[in-house]
């Protein structure tokens, strides 16, 4: 018989996914340059050269079975090394190779994390607005998501909401900063709040709380922008990284687990998760990405584009009164809709072929996403659009 989860889930399937679709087909129409697509968070930026000429050095250079045959199931020892080194030198950290678990992207970095460090039936916590890819990727583990308001007056974490949550079965809480779909950052402040707040917790209970902390926008902080490094703050952390936003490379799926080395059993962390790796089926990110990405860490694309094109939405929503807090990262900006109804919104806007994201799968009612990793050319030409649907539907 067939799994009726994955059944059910078929019913359910991604909204994101679903208008990107729609953009494409719609795009066979008109023209992808005359649909503005602000659906799909996909890196729009070229990769750095230099990971493109390491890549071709390695297969000029290395020998085919160091690039292509089985990783070690902990990932290399050099390559986990050089990030922990890396990540030491950037945040003061104290990381050794023992800490790093390689992974397909953040995605699988959570999908380890989090079963490393609950049970059937704890709960984990997240904070709306939170991706919802995190459902499947903690309700199929046996732990169960439970997600706490938002405050929509900054994006922060609501403590009063996540007061009223906090019981003995959390195990842990994942965070996302910068974050999707908001574009906020998570301030010192508010990290530091957390920490208190949670190292208490873990007192009150007698167990670990651990943080999950996703980070695949790490790199994408604008100007001046207060972004703190999770794990300074808080021992019990495990950071979920991905490298496909900061080098632009998504469809090679790689990333890490970081456990910090002060940690609850820091040094089993990288090996327990080899263990849940047979229970999955991970096995590893291929070689060959593995070395890529460690001959790079001191590089990123070059992402200016994103802080231009937030800076121009921003201008222009704000100008056409919508409420909207200004990102301090990634490439998505998250405004209130002009109605009560996100998705009634969303699709008068397809009419202008402007494809945006209703809030509603992301845990709040009333706003709509902007994935703006887009040309600024594009961008720009938007806005005509945008100006119109306004007026013609909400008089403005």
């Amino acid at each position: 018989m067939i799994n009726e989860t994955y059944k059910q889930m078929l019913q359910k399937k991604s909204v994101i996914r679903q208008l990107s679709e729609f953009a494409t087909e719609r795009g066979k129409e008109i023209g992808y340059e005359n649909v503005f697509d602000y659906s799909l968070g996909n890196p729009s930026v070229p990769v750095p050269k230099e990971f493109n000429d390491n890549l071709k050095d390695m297969l000029d250079n290395m020998s085919s079975m160091e690039l292509h045959g089985y990783s070690p199931s902990v990932g290399l020892p050099s390559v986990k090394e050089s990030i922990a080194n890396d990540l030491n030198k950037r945040f003061g950290m104290n990381y050794k190779k023992e800490h790093i678990f390689p992974t397909s992207g953040a995605a699988g970095a959570v999908a380890h994390a989090v079963r490393c460090v609950t049970s059937p039936g704890d709960e984990v916590l997240t904070f709306a607005p939170y991706f919802p890819e995190y459902d499947p990727y903690i309700n199929t583990s046996g732990a169960v998501l439970k997600v706490v308001k938002a405050d929509t007056k900054t994006f922060q974490i609501n403590f009063d909401e996540l007061d009223k949550m906090m019981n003995e079965k959390v195990a842990a809480v994942l965070i996302n900063t910068p974050n999707n779909p908001s574009g906020i950052v998570y301030n010192t402040k508010t990290i530091e709040r957390l920490s208190s707040y949670l190292k208490d917790k873990q007192k009150e209970y007698g167990h670990d709380i651990f943080i999950l902390s996703d980070e695949p926008y790490r790199e994408i902080v604008f100007e001046g922008v207060d972004a703190p490094y999770v794990s300074k703050y808080y021992d019990n952390t495990l950071s979920c990284y991905s490298y496909s936003k900061s080098l632009s490379v998504p469809g090679e799926r790689i990333g890490y687990v970081a456990a910090n080395p002060a940690c609850t059993d820091a040094d089993l962390i990288s090996a327990i998760c080899a263990q849940i790796s047979r229970g999955i089926g991970h096995n590893c990110p291929s070689s060959l990405m593995q070395y890529g990405v460690a001959s790079v860490h001191d590089l990123t694309s070059d992402m200016s584009v994103y802080e231009t094109n937030m800076n121009i939405l921003y201008n222009e929503l704000t100008s056409l009164g919508f409420e909207v807090i200004k990102p301090g990262g990634t490439f998505y900006i998250f405004p209130k809709a002009l109605e009560d109804d996100a998705v009634a919104f969303c699709n008068k806007a397809l009419d202008y072929d402007l494809v945006l994201v209703p809030s509603d799968s992301f845990g709040v009612k009333g706003y709509f996403r902007m994935a703006y990793c887009i040309d600024t050319e594009k961008v720009e030409r938007s806005l005509v659009a945008l100006r119109k649907f306004v007026k013609e539907c909400y008089g403005r």
